[in-house]
């Protein structure tokens, strides 16, 4: 009896830390999000005007790992079946840090956007189990501005 209330107690606690730093990371992206507007990002890959504009590569990354919860959550979905909303917001904050630094690169080579973007996403394992452990999100493109 002990051994389940020390379980939902250390599930509990897991939910409330895991959430809370969430929200943490949803909060800091939202306001880098902000700041970096400025910085476009187009998946086309014909650069307009390329003979006026240089361009170099710019990639971000990231690795988030899942939490207890999560993986907790997503392993009794498994047995149901259906979507896995646990991991969908993980997938979204990786996506959006990795873009996130990304533009930050892009930035600091003075660039105004970047072009022909482009994201990969790999799960990384961990255990016998095979269970996803972290999920990795690469971004990268061609960073663009103008001649001098």
């Amino acid at each position: 009896m002990y051994d389940l209330i020390i379980f939902l107690v250390l599930l509990l606690l897991g939910y409330v830390f895991g959430q809370r730093a969430e929200k943490r990371h949803f909060k800091s992206i939202i306001e880098r999000e902000k700041t970096l507007r400025d910085i476009l990002v187009f998946s086309e890959r014909r650069i307009p005007d390329e003979d006026q504009l240089e361009g170099t590569l710019v990639s971000g990354n990231v690795v988030i790992s899942v939490d207890f919860f999560k993986r907790f959550v997503a392993n009794l979905r498994n047995l149901i079946g259906g979507r896995v909303s646990s991991y969908e917001s993980l997938l979204e904050r990786a996506r959006r840090e990795a873009i996130l630094r990304m533009k930050d690169a892009a930035r600091r080579k003075g660039a105004t956007a970047v072009w022909n973007i482009r994201l990969e996403t790999a799960s990384i394992y961990k255990g016998a189990a095979q269970s996803i452990g972290a999920v990795e999100v690469v971004a990268y493109g061609t960073a663009v501005r103008q001649r001098r």
